[in-house]
């Protein structure tokens, strides 16, 4: 929220500083983002008027002007400005005047100066050329009652500070130059200036008829009729400035008064045409295919979910309710008859809306959060009282006020233990420091017995819910940087981690040395990925999405990770290998409700990685080679040893169908690894194929508690065997014929050290005798053998040897090469 400091006093004026008041105000919580001078400093520049101006003799687009700046003669002043004419009191800057730094960052200084011949005196200025806006367009136009040779810093307040606040959703009572002073008048105890509403002199009963259909939607709708009002007036120069410095655009006088008022008080207005309304109001919630046109242009279709508030008359929706007005009754140059408005919604009525329809309004903004739901009326008086006198004519007439109340909020009485806000605070607290906080806040508070305090929260604070939000006002009083600086008292006692687990840390830090770089993603992604990446035809898609793209939630981490590879190969990356560990969502009525779950959804973690170009960095001491299946194999194994994973072949969506494994741990499938699907590869623009893996996380936290194991005594016997089999026999069946066969046995390890294919044949040409089939391979083991108490003997070794070629030979049809 943005305002000028000025302002700001008129409510509440402590004797402080600039810069003592913005402090003031962020150790209360109320930060102040920004402080900004309304425009840069520039000296010697005067109100001036001119009193003659004549074409220059050698110039088409130059004027030679006679400027009075209320001294004993006429200045000389050559202008190049298009609306430089007689009788305008503007900016002169005279002769030793500096204007604001240029480009350069030097200040400008006026000196007498010749322009085609003609000597000038000074330089009349433009809003630009003072730094209060980007206009150019012409000479800065004053008001005609502008006194003549007054600083133009002081005529106009350009000494004045904007203040920017950061406000968080709990302080709404704030969105308002009249609520920050509110809160300022406790913090300093400088009295706060009492408002007045006036109340017009009614010289009607007329009432348009408004019906509350939706009590839920709305809690109190107030409104008056005020007919012809003169609407081609001009919008009050003070009144501009101060919406300026409020980040607010004049639009037009019955528009500015609204959002001035807003500004002020801290309430979203509308004033519809009164002329373009059919019938009476109607406020409810919104049909599914209604369309409203509303003042941004914007054409919007109401949905089913999420409800949304209008108001109707007997023609369709006028407005968005507590959001936008629509565009057929806004008021415009033609107006002659207005209706005021002035209502409340219930922020859970408001809360969403404006993003579902991908805009934010300021009153959007104020409803979501709580408008004070009691001065309806009162604030109608005082747009009337504005209209009055910015658009008011002879034959204006008042209406009487209509004010419907179908549901005010009931007031919430919430109670504070003394003791209980000096443990939170950290500090000692009386009762009486508790009491003289919240009613200096505007929270009358009573002791509803010794050590307890009741507060009833009033209408303009929505945030009173609970005890902690009474501790938090008592500290915002006393000031966060008053607070004792102490340290935080615990028992000493560490939680250790069971053996049998590891930390998502330790695997974090696992792939990091494996050469993996982490990355953080969305758990938002497109729908195309989930229904044709991940498989997954049961997304879970989001009602309110940040983007149109992020549509869905994620059911794996594959897609994040090509995107993640996409970003850096569009940027000229030859290796990369990232990974992620991230929670996926999928569907699951079995899941209940609890404090770690969601009702209907499972959400567990995943950990991916993706590895694309060269196997190794760049160096000379070997060629480079891509990253292929065996290599991010490999990873996977080390990232889960000592536990020894399988892989056996199957498919995934997008992963290669011939290149592609699943991973198993004690013959429970935990995720796959391969290399990108063709198909995906071609439609990511990739050059190469990357591999990718995907695991659940609980199995790779999971690792095997270390077992004592004396030495050996006795060296391990080595035995090589070379068996010829079938093409389509994998490695993993070779190992559990070989485990089958010497289970209990003296077979310590198996390892593959060799595979030999037959050289393929050329046509005509026939395969040698004794030599393998094309279809066939050689698979060359090397058998580890021992015990542990004695030295094997030879008729062992050799049942051994004989125990596994016979297992080979039944199960997998081997025979020795």
């Amino acid at each position: 929220m943005q305002f000028p400091e000025s302002w700001l006093r008129q409510y509440c004026n402590p004797s402080l500083t600039t810069q003592e008041l913005a402090d003031t105000l962020t150790m209360a919580g109320l930060e102040v983002e920004e402080l900004d001078p309304v425009a840069p400093p520039f000296t010697g520049i005067v109100v001036g008027e001119i009193k003659e101006a004549v074409q220059h003799p050698d110039a088409d687009r130059l004027r030679v002007c006679q400027v009075d700046v209320g001294g004993p003669e006429l200045l000389n002043i050559v202008c190049g400005a298009p609306n430089a004419r007689v009788g305008i009191r503007i900016p002169c800057a005279t002769v030793g005047a500096e204007l604001p730094p240029g480009a350069d960052g030097k200040p400008f200084k006026i000196k007498i100066g010749k322009l085609r011949g003609v000597q000038s005196f000074g330089m009349l200025c433009s809003a630009k050329e003072l730094g209060i806006t980007d206009d150019h367009g012409g000479l800065l136009e004053l008001p005609a009652d502008a006194p003549l040779g007054q600083n133009v810093r002081e005529y106009l307040n350009l000494d004045d500070t904007l203040f920017t606040l950061k406000l968080t959703p709990n302080l709404a009572h704030c969105l308002s130059v009249y609520g920050v002073a509110r809160e300022l008048s406790a913090l300093t105890g400088t009295p706060l200036k009492a408002l007045s509403f006036p109340a017009a002199a009614v010289a009607s009963q007329d009432k348009l008829p408004v019906k509350i259909e939706a009590t839920d939607l709305c809690g109190r709708f107030s409104g008056r009729i005020v007919r012809n009002v003169n609407t081609q007036v001009k919008t009050p120069q003070w009144m501009v400035d101060r919406l300026a410095r409020c980040g607010q655009r004049a639009v037009s006088p019955l528009v500015d008064i609204s959002n001035y008022v807003m500004f002020e008080l801290g309430r979203p207005s509308h004033i519809f045409d009164l002329d373009k309304i059919s019938g009476g109001l109607s406020v409810r919630w919104g049909k599914q295919g209604e369309t409203l046109k509303l003042l941004n242009g914007n054409t919007i279709e109401i949905d089913d979910f999420p409800k949304v508030g209008v108001i109707a008359d007997a023609h369709g929706l006028e407005s968005l309710a507590g959001i936008m007005g629509g565009d057929a009754t806004a008021v415009s140059d033609d107006t002659k008859n207005i209706y005021i408005e002035a209502a409340f919604w219930f922020p859970k009525a408001v809360a969403g809306r404006s993003r579902h329809f991908n805009f934010s309004t300021d009153a959007g903004h104020r409803f979501e959060r709580g408008v004070d739901p009691q001065f309806t009326t009162e604030h109608i008086e005082r747009i009337t009282q504005l209209v009055l006198e910015i658009c008011g004519t002879p034959e204006t007439q008042v209406a009487a006020m209509d004010d419907q109340q179908p549901n005010m909020p009931a007031p919430k009485t919430v109670q504070l233990r003394v003791a209980r806000a000096a443990k939170v605070i950290g500090m000692p607290v009386t009762q009486q420091q508790c009491l003289d906080a919240l009613n200096g806040l505007g929270l009358p508070a009573t002791v509803a017995q010794e050590g307890v305090i009741s507060v009833t929260a009033p209408t303009f604070r929505f945030d009173i819910n609970l005890e902690e939000d009474l501790v938090e006002e008592i500290a915002r009083m006393i000031g966060y940087e008053n607070l004792p600086t102490s340290k935080p008292l615990a028992p000493i006692s560490p939680k250790l981690r069971a053996e049998n687990s590891r930390s998502p840390y330790a695997v974090r830090h696992a792939l990091a040395g494996l050469g993996y770089q982490e990355t953080i993603n969305f758990s938002f992604v497109e729908e195309k990925w989930e229904q044709e990446l991940a498989g997954n035809s049961q997304a879970i898609k989001l009602l309110n999405p940040i983007a149109s793209h992020l549509s869905v939630m994620r059911s794996s981490l594959l897609g994040s990770l090509l995107q993640v590879l996409k970003f850096n190969v569009d940027r000229k990356a030859q290796r990369v290998r990232v990974f992620e560990l991230g929670r996926v969502f999928f569907k699951d009525d079995s899941v209940a409700e609890s404090d770690t779950t969601v009702k209907g959804f499972h959400q567990p973690m995943r950990v991916a990685g993706l590895a694309y170009g060269a196997a190794d960095q760049l160096q000379w001491g070997r060629s480079e080679t891509k990253v292929d299946f065996y290599d991010v194999k490999g990873d996977v194994e080390a990232l889960l040893a000592p536990l020894k994973p399988v892989f056996e072949a199957a498919e995934h969506p997008a992963l290669h169908p011939g290149r592609c494994a699943r991973v198993l741990l004690d013959g429970k499938a935990i995720g796959f690894v391969g290399e990108l699907h063709p198909q995906w590869r071609q439609e990511w623009d990739l050059a190469q194929a990357p591999v990718m893996f995907e695991l659940a996380l609980d199995a790779v936290l999971a690792r095997q508690v270390p077992v004592f194991a004396p030495v050996a005594k006795h060296q391990m016997v080595e035995r090589d065997i070379a068996v010829v089999v079938k093409e389509t026999v994998t490695h993993a069946q070779i190992m559990q014929a070989i485990t089958a066969a010497s289970a209990g046995a003296i077979l310590r390890s198996a390892v593959l050290f060799d595979v030999f294919r037959p050289k393929k044949l050329k046509a005509g040409e026939e395969a040698a005798a004794g030599s393998l089939a094309q279809d066939e391979k050689s698979l060359a083991v090397r058998l580890s053998l021992g015990h542990d108490e004695r030295a094997l003997e030879d008729t062992e070794i050799e049942a051994a040897v004989q125990a596994v070629v016979e297992q080979l030979t039944q199960s997998l049809g081997a025979r020795l090469r």
